[in-house]
């Protein structure tokens, strides 16, 4: 089957969630979502235990009836359909491949229940694309779990889906090939062209192979948008702290200047762009990511125009390789994290005196009425 082939035959549409709602008992798991997916778009569903991610998979899947709201392929409602009925394929985590079939009769296996005769051509070519042709004669437990998880994925392909579901598909696997399959996955996606909604914990992989992130709390969706908006210009600070990890820095607006925002924190006088902040007077949190401070032991070397925070102290210092990750202690009490690519410079060790600087063009300010530790503190290693 050729990427045209497959493409062509799923003319379905955007996937659309409008007002989708599930509550169990009292409690509401998924809460008035409305969200478009489009059509051959590489799409996920980020978030922590409990916050309605695999609930509104299961809805799209039918394997869940919603408590409220509609979702539509297209133009079509398919709200009411059956699973079996639905144009739409769920890849699981734990791969649920038949042992007793080998890897060729389990990827036709959904050709052979449809009453497809003659399946040669079409499982050939799908595990060609899934780069496993030489291994169709081989049992699942033959296979290791990468090989396995792409014969699963093959197994859902071939029935030709408008929209292909992964629920937590690579939580099983090692980091080495939870990599390497997340490559291979975004390859295959972008090889079909076919609706992939992917379900994570795990912010790097959704920010590896998503085109589009939706960031869920609490059955809503706290910020949508690529991975490079959600990361560079978080909304809320639950997105700063749970997308990557963020300082944040409460202080109040003091007043504007051109296209800048100057803020009064710790005593301080900092900026941040106006393009990047949210509030434009009262109490702000100004935020940096780790990777866009960095370290001085004299404030005569603060480069003109940049923030800085000094009186600061090292408190502790970790060499990991590619960067040493710093932990500054501030006159306040707060703690700045710093983390400073390996090029050669001399590694400051605990107990000393330094300044903090970063370019205001890298940082961003939110809302200070929020809670300041939101996302800082939710279970990230189970899914749900």
């Amino acid at each position: 089957m050729s990427t045209q082939d497959v493409a062509g035959r799923s003319e379905g549409g955007d996937l659309r969630l409008a007002g989708l709602t599930k509550r169990f008992g009292s409690f509401t798991a998924v809460d008035n979502l409305e969200l478009t997916i489009p059509q051959g778009s590489f799409f996920a569903l980020l978030g922590a235990s409990g916050c309605g991610k695999t609930t509104t998979l299961r809805m799209v899947s039918g394997l869940e009836a919603p408590s409220a709201g509609k979702i539509f392929l297209g133009d079509e409602d398919v709200t009411g359909r059956r699973p079996y009925r639905r144009p739409v394929n769920t890849v699981f985590q734990n791969y649920a491949l038949f042992p007793h079939l080998d890897i060729f009769e389990n990827v036709a296996f959904g050709l052979r229940r449809r009453g497809v005769k003659d399946v040669k051509k079409q499982v050939e070519s799908m595990l060609d694309l899934v780069e496993l042709g030489h291994l169709a004669r081989r049992k699942p437990t033959q296979l290791s779990g990468g090989q396995q998880q792409r014969i699963a994925l093959a197994r859902a392909l071939i029935n030709e889906p408008q929209v292909l579901l992964l629920d937590e598909p690579l939580g099983a696997l090692d980091l080495k090939l939870r990599r390497q399959m997340q490559i291979e996955l975004k390859r295959i996606q972008l090889e079909v062209g076919l609706t992939f909604v992917h379900v994570t914990h795990d912010q790097e992989e959704a920010m590896t192979m998503a085109d589009t992130i939706a960031v869920m709390n609490q059955g809503r969706i706290e910020q949508m948008g690529s991975p490079e908006e959600l990361y560079e210009n978080p909304g809320t600070t639950f997105v700063a702290n749970f997308l990557g990890q963020s300082n944040l820095i409460p202080g109040t607006i003091a007043g504007t200047s051109g296209d800048t925002v100057e803020v009064t924190a710790h005593g301080q006088k900092l900026t941040v762009l106006a393009s990047r902040c949210r509030p434009t007077s009262g109490p702000v949190i100004l935020g940096v990511r780790p990777e866009k401070v960095q370290i001085v032991v004299a404030e005569a070397d603060v480069p003109e125009g940049a923030n800085r925070l000094t009186g600061g102290v090292v408190i502790d210092a970790s060499f990991i390789g590619v960067s040493t990750q710093y932990l500054v202690k501030l006159p306040s009490g707060e703690e700045i994290s710093v983390f400073e690519q390996n090029t050669g410079r001399e590694i400051q060790r605990p107990g000393t005196e330094v300044v903090v600087h970063w370019d205001p063009s890298q940082g961003f300010g939110l809302d200070g009425t929020q809670d300041i530790e939101a996302g800082a503190d939710v279970d990230e290693e189970s899914a749900a």
